[in-house]
């Protein structure tokens, strides 16, 4: 396989450039939207105008949080010396465990306004994440970031501007965490099931899914491997997912029982 080595800019108007990566965004909120007007429509608390609402909140919550905790956790030298560049967000740069506080506090904020429980609005939340994830690792992919590492496997792709063939783990990461962990989710959750279980199962498996694609992932340039010649941040941040998580599943299921 080639990389087909794509323009970032979607479309050049002249006194505006649309890129790729936004477009990925916003595919990923509108995505977001129409599965939560289904889901709304089969649970009796919730309707149209919270879901827009909803879907509001957590996009102020994916972008703020996603560049900040970017900036925080991989790239905070740069940001301390030039903190102006937290706004260069063309060219991408935004940390998915940034962006997953920054979804949890802007629910928190929602449920003061609409009087519901955290639990229960994030078991709601939860199978709307995947497939926007999955857009935005295409957004990496086109940006030509986050590459896996060098390989002869067939399974890498030939980047001809580096020489070298790398696993696409973009695209590993689009199917795990995107299509794969969107299909357990939401068939999951298309019945009753114990308050805490749907969001126990999102943290589990991207935990899992993200842990393990890092293994043939270059870490980031600026951090390199945190610890044992293999640990990345990007593991390191997943771990106490996956634990508390698992925790999570097994008293939304001792409640029920």
């Amino acid at each position: 396989m080639i990389y087909p080595d794509i323009n970032p800019i979607a479309l050049d108007l002249g006194f505006v450039q649309i890129y790729w990566y936004g477009l990925m965004y916003l595919m990923a909120f509108l995505a977001a939207y129409l599965l939560a007007n289904s889901r709304a429509k089969q649970l009796p608390d919730w309707n149209t105008q919270q879901t827009e609402d909803m879907i509001f909140y957590g996009a102020l919550g994916v972008v703020l949080g996603g560049r900040i905790g970017y900036m925080l956790f991989y790239n905070l030298p740069n940001f301390l010396s030039d903190p102006l560049s937290i706004f260069a967000i063309q060219g991408g740069g935004m940390s998915f465990h940034g962006g997953f506080l920054g979804v949890l506090l802007a629910m928190v904020l929602f449920n003061r306004k609409y009087d519901k429980t955290f639990f229960a609005t994030m078991d709601f939340v939860a199978p709307l994440v995947p497939l926007g994830l999955g857009f935005g690792r295409m957004g990496n992919f086109i940006n030509g970031e986050l590459w896996g590492k060098v390989t002869t496997s067939p399974l890498g792709m030939y980047i001809q501007e580096q020489g070298v063939s790398r696993y696409p783990s973009q695209l590993y990461e689009a199917f795990l965490e995107g299509l794969v962990l969107f299909i357990i989710l939401w068939v999951f959750s298309s019945k009753p099931r114990p308050l805490m279980s749907v969001s126990a199962l999102f943290l589990i498996f991207y935990g899992l899914f993200r842990f393990i694609i890092e293994f043939v992932r270059v870490p980031d340039v600026q951090l390199g491997y945190l610890a044992f010649d293999w640990l990345t941040m990007g593991q390191l941040l997943s771990l106490p997912m996956i634990i508390f998580g698992i925790y999570l599943f097994y008293k939304s299921n001792k409640q029920q029982a």
